[in-house]
């Protein structure tokens, strides 16, 4: 009896697990349907039961997408004149061609387009289309002297990279020539590791009018690093560099006239670089001559007036500040600051953003600001604000542009503004009024 008292005990013991476990899953499995039942009518305890099946036509979520649909139609902005799409992959960079009618766009699918712009209110536009070579990312590109010649800013895993593409003039003594379409463009020449292998954040370009410079195109491309290298054009030849040692570029850019240099880095100052050419047109150095002091916090954009002679900055510390640089540096005197205007734009808390990027419009007069998918248009005399697209992109914006003339819309002519954004759309936007009711 002793030894079987152990075996009946296990028997039990395992007995009233198999019922545990049994019972256990049975309840699990009515409290799973319980609540299963139960779901849908904790989500509307107001709702009353109908013995009609339901419909698909009445649903709650395509009601809601209905509505949503309706808001989107109400968001299109009446300053927004068209997209060009067709980009496979987000837009990084975008420029005008000197004489307005045509626009490049760079894009992370490793292609340049080129957009011919005879009417912005057209459904569709003709482009050129540049495929970079393989591996290579544009971030940026600028017209070198005409409409059909561009340089493209790309980045590889060897590091940032410059190509000029231009197109061979036709012979317009051969009849079969000028029946065929013109050629794709060429590389005419290209440079590697531009920057080591630090990537190129800013590429800009302008012809060259100040003093005894002769009107060609130079190009500055500026780093992630401390470096800005200022470039020939049509040739590719360095002219000249310079180092902001202020620990990271943030940008760089030329005035209209080709004069100066100033560049936005890590710190709340901004330094100013003289071009100096020789008599024969060249460039005989750059010096620098000028800093903007002035700001608390740094400076996150800044963009040149057309007559080259004021400087617009955007900082965060909240402030857009306007320099008058046409003063006696070489006798000490400071630039001047001539206006600080608040920066209109805070989030749902009040707090004050900064602006990503800025462009001056060819009369100098409205000043467009983006921060992320935000574009706002300003005057620029008072700051005020002139209007706000909220949403101007479903993406964050990467670069805008104003056309350097006049351009056709509906047999108009306007001021187009465009915008290249993350969400792989380039878009064309009016001037708003300077005095909006």
């Amino acid at each position: 009896m002793d030894a079987a008292l152990p075996i009946i005990l296990l028997s039990v013991i395992i007995g009233a697990l198999i019922a545990f476990i049994v019972f256990g899953s049975y309840f699990r499995k009515r409290k799973s349907e319980i609540e299963s039942i139960a779901r849908p009518e904790s989500l509307n305890p107001n709702r009353k039961p109908s013995s009609k099946p339901s419909t698909g036509k009445k649903s709650h979520p395509k009601s809601h997408s209905h509505t949503a649909d309706k808001d989107v139609a109400k968001k299109h902005h009446p300053l927004d004149l068209n997209t060009l799409k067709g980009h496979g992959d987000a837009v990084m960079g975008l420029c005008f061609s000197p004489d307005g009618r045509s626009l490049a766009t760079a894009c992370a699918d490793g292609v340049v387009r080129i957009f011919r712009l005879d009417d912005v209110s057209s459904k569709s536009f003709k482009f050129l289309r540049i495929n970079l070579p393989a591996g290579s990312h544009p971030k940026a590109v600028v017209f070198a002297d005409n409409a059909s010649s561009v340089v493209v800013a790309s980045q590889t895993l060897t590091g940032a990279s410059l190509y000029l593409y231009g197109e061979e003039k036709p012979n317009t003594t051969d009849e079969q020539t000028q029946q065929t379409k013109l050629p794709l463009p060429d590389i005419k020449w290209e440079r590697h590791k531009v920057h080591d292998k630090r990537s190129v954040l800013t590429l800009v370009g302008t012809k060259a009018t100040y003093g005894s410079a002769d009107g060609s195109t130079i190009i500055a491309s500026s780093s992630e690093g401390t470096d800005i290298i200022l470039w020939h054009g049509k040739t590719g030849k360095i002219l000249g560099n310079v180092d902001t040692n202020q620990l990271k570029n943030t940008m760089a850019t030329i005035s209209p006239n080709g004069r100066f240099i100033a560049a936005a880095a890590f710190t709340a100052d901004v330094k100013v670089w003289e071009i100096l050419y020789s008599k024969d047109g060249s460039v005989k150095e750059i010096v620098r001559v000028m800093q903007l002091k002035g700001h608390k916090s740094a400076v996150t954009w800044l963009c040149f007036a057309p007559n080259s002679e004021q400087i617009i900055t955007a900082s965060k510390d909240g402030s857009i500040r306007i320099w008058n640089i046409n003063v006696r540096y070489h006798l000490d005197e400071d630039p001047k600051t001539l206006k600080v205007l608040p920066i209109p734009l805070s989030d749902s808390n009040g707090t004050t953003l900064h602006y990503d990027r800025l462009c001056l419009s060819l009369d100098g007069k409205i000043l467009a600001a983006t921060h992320g998918s935000t574009l706002q248009w300003l005057c620029a005399e008072t700051g005020q604000v002139l209007d706000t697209a909220d949403k101007a992109h479903d993406g964050d914006i990467t670069d805008l542009a104003w056309a350097p003339t006049t351009i056709p819309i509906e047999n108009r002519q306007s001021s187009v503004l465009a915008t290249a954004s993350n969400d792989k759309k380039v878009k064309l936007w009016a001037a708003p009024p300077l005095h909006p009711l």
